[in-house]
C-alpha cells in the first residue's frame, strides 16, 4: 500500500511553499481538531450537511497567493479536484461536495477590503462577504455603495462570479456589471490581471459561474452613488383583500417603475384570520432611492391600486435598508461583520429554483400557483416576483456572461425550505418544488427555459463526473447563459484545455 493520496498532497503542499511554516497553518485534514468547524462555518444548506455527504480530504484557508499556487499544482499532481468556496452560498453546495476525492479552499482568510472613496473604486478579496463590503464602504461614506446583493452573508467571490443580481440593479447593473478589473489564478499558478488574462477572460468571469475558470483572489469594484436618504416600504395584502388583482396590475408597471426602485412582490401561505382556513398573502416591496415625498406621487400616478400610504414607508440611510432587507433592523452596523450569521429566508434546509416571465401571467394561472401554495409541503415556502426593466432593458445580453436583460417582466425565485425535524421527508418538499416548476412551464420563458446561475439548480440539468461533454453541458448551459454559452466555452478551452477546474455545472472545454 501506498501513501494515501491526499498524504502525498500535504507532502507535496509542504515541499513546493517557500514558507512551510504558515502553509501548515493553514491546512485542515480530517484528523485536525478543527476540521469540523472549519467546514460546517459556512454550509448554509444544512441538506448538504449530513452524515453521507461526501467531505474534502483536506481543506485548506489561504492567507497568501502562494498557498493558492501550491494547492492547485499539489490537488493536479495527485488528481484530487478543487472545490472553491468564498460564502458557502452556494444552492446545491457544489462549493464544498464533490462526488470524487477533493480539497476545499476556503476563502476565510482572503477577505480584505480596501475602500478608495475618492476614486470611487474598492478592492475586494474574494472571501470577503457582502456585508464586510458594505460595512466598509459606509466607514467612509453613507452616499456610495456597491451594486451588490440582498443577503449580507454572501461571498463575494461566487456573487460576482454568478452575475450578482441585487437592490440596485435596475439603477446600476448586476455585480459583474460594477467590476473594473481583477486578480485571477489559473490552471498553472499565473497571477492575472484584466491586462494580462486578456478581455474573453475578464468577460467570463464576471457571470459565467464559479469554479469552471480558474480562482478569482480579487474583484476591483466599481463604486456607484446613493442619495443620503432611501425610502422602503412593505404593503401586505391576502387574497381576500384583492391581493391578485394587485399582483395582476404589478405585472403590467412594476418593469416600468423608476430606475431608482426594485420592486417585488413575496408570496406565501398564511392562516386566515376569518375562519383558520390557509390563504395567500402577498408582500409588495421595495427600495427607492429617494425621500417617502419622492415616493407617493410616483406611486399615486402608477400604482394607485396598492393605495401606498406614508404610514407604509420609511426613511434611513441605504446602509440601514441593508440591515431592513436582512430583517436585522434595529441591530448594530457591526452585524453586517458577522460572517456565520443565517440569512432570514425560511429554514437552514431548502430547495431553490429560478424563472423569467416574458408575458403577464393570467388570473387562472395564479390562482393555480396559489392552490399549490397552500399544498401542506409548502407551508413555509416562499415564492417572490422580482422586478427586471430599468437599466437591464439597456444593457446588451452579451455585455457579461449573465443574458437576462431587455424583454424580461421579472425573475421567479422558489423557495421550499423545511426544519431539522422533518429533514427525513426532504424528498417531499423537493418533489413539490419540482411539481410547482413543472406546472410553471406554459407561462415562463422558453426555449430556452431561462434561469439564474446564482440560483443554481441541479434539476436543469448537470455535468457527468467523469468526462464533461459540450451536449450535456449545453442543456443547463443554455438556461443560465443563453447565446453567450458558446463564447464561454471558447474561453474554457484557451484557459483550462485539460478541465482541471470542474463541477456538476462547470464550462466544458471542446475537446
Amino acid at each position: 500500500m501506498g501513501a494515501l493520496p491526499h498524504e502525498d498532497f500535504l507532502q507535496c503542499l509542504s515541499l513546493c511553499s517557500n514558507d512551510s511554516s504558515t502553509i501548515s497553518s493553514v491546512i485542515y485534514t480530517r484528523n485536525n481538531p478543527s476540521y469540523s468547524t472549519v467546514l460546517e462555518s459556512t454550509i448554509r444548506n444544512l441538506r448538504f450537511n449530513s452524515t453521507n455527504t461526501p467531505k474534502p480530504l483536506v481543506i485548506v484557508t489561504p492567507s497568501r497567493t502562494s498557498h493558492f499556487q501550491a494547492t492547485i499544482y499539489c490537488s493536479r499532481k495527485h488528481g484530487l479536484q478543487i472545490r472553491t468556496r468564498s460564502g458557502g452560498h452556494d444552492y446545491e453546495g457544489l462549493s464544498y461536495v464533490a462526488k470524487v476525492p477533493f480539497v476545499v479552499v476556503d476563502l476565510v482568510n482572503f477577505r480584505s477590503v480596501d475602500v478608495d472613496v475618492e476614486n470611487r473604486v474598492a478592492w475586494v478579496q474574494a472571501g470577503a462577504i457582502l456585508g464586510e463590503v458594505y460595512y466598509r464602504i459606509a466607514e467612509k461614506s453613507r452616499t456610495l455603495s456597491f451594486a451588490g446583493g440582498v443577503f449580507h452573508s454572501i461571498g463575494v467571490g461566487g456573487y460576482i462570479s454568478g452575475g450578482g443580481f441585487g437592490l440596485l440593479f435596475r439603477k446600476y447593473g448586476t455585480g459583474g456589471d460594477n467590476v473594473i478589473d481583477a486578480q485571477f489564478i489559473d490552471v498553472n499558478g499565473r497571477i492575472l490581471d484584466r491586462k494580462s488574462m486578456g478581455e474573453d477572460l475578464f468577460w467570463a468571469i464576471r457571470g459565467g459561474g464559479g469554479g469552471s475558470f480558474g480562482i478569482v483572489l480579487a474583484w476591483k469594484l466599481k463604486l456607484v452613488p446613493v442619495p443620503a436618504t432611501v425610502t422602503v416600504f412593505s404593503v401586505s395584502r391576502t387574497l381576500e383583500q384583492n391581493a391578485t388583482q394587485l399582483i395582476l396590475r404589478w405585472q403590467e408597471i412594476a418593469h416600468q417603475l423608476p430606475d431608482e426602485m426594485n420592486p417585488d412582490v413575496s408570496m406565501f401561505s398564511v392562516n386566515s384570520t376569518q375562519d383558520g382556513r390557509k390563504t395567500i398573502l402577498a408582500s409588495f416591496s421595495s427600495l427607492f432611492l429617494g425621500t417617502i415625498d419622492e415616493l407617493l406621487p410616483i406611486m399615486q400616478q402608477r400604482f394607485p391600486e396598492l393605495g401606498l400610504s406614508r404610514q407604509d414607508c420609511s426613511e434611513m440611510s441605504w446602509i440601514e435598508s441593508v440591515l431592513y432587507f436582512n430583517q436585522l433592523q434595529n441591530q448594530p452596523l457591526e452585524i453586517l461583520l458577522n460572517r456565520t450569521f443565517r440569512t432570514p429566508v425560511g429554514g437552514q434546509y431548502y430547495k431553490i429554483k429560478s424563472d423569467y416571465v416574458k408575458e403577464p401571467i393570467s388570473e387562472t394561472a395564479l390562482n393555480g400557483l396559489f392552490s399549490r401554495l397552500s399544498d401542506e409541503e409548502a407551508s413555509s415556502a416562499i415564492i417572490i416576483f422580482m422586478a427586471y426593466g430599468g437599466i437591464m432593458d439597456r444593457i446588451p445580453e452579451d455585455a457579461t456572461p449573465f443574458p437576462h436583460r431587455a424583454g424580461n417582466l421579472y425573475k421567479i425565485y422558489y423557495n421550499v425550505n423545511w426544519q431539522e425535524q422533518d429533514n427525513v421527508n426532504s424528498q417531499k418538499y423537493i418533489d413539490w418544488s419540482r411539481r410547482v416548476y413543472n406546472y410553471m412551464t406554459p407561462f415562463v420563458s422558453k426555449s430556452p427555459r431561462e434561469a439564474y446561475a446564482n440560483y443554481r439548480d441541479l434539476d436543469i440539468g448537470s455535468n457527468n463526473v467523469g468526462i464533461t461533454s459540450y451536449t450535456q453541458a449545453s442543456v443547463w448551459g443554455r438556461k443560465y447563459f443563453k447565446n453567450n454559452f458558446d463564447r464561454l466555452v471558447q474561453v474554457k478551452t484557451k484557459i483550462d484545455p485539460e478541465n482541471f477546474f470542474k463541477h456538476e455545472q462547470s464550462i466544458p472545454p471542446l475537446h
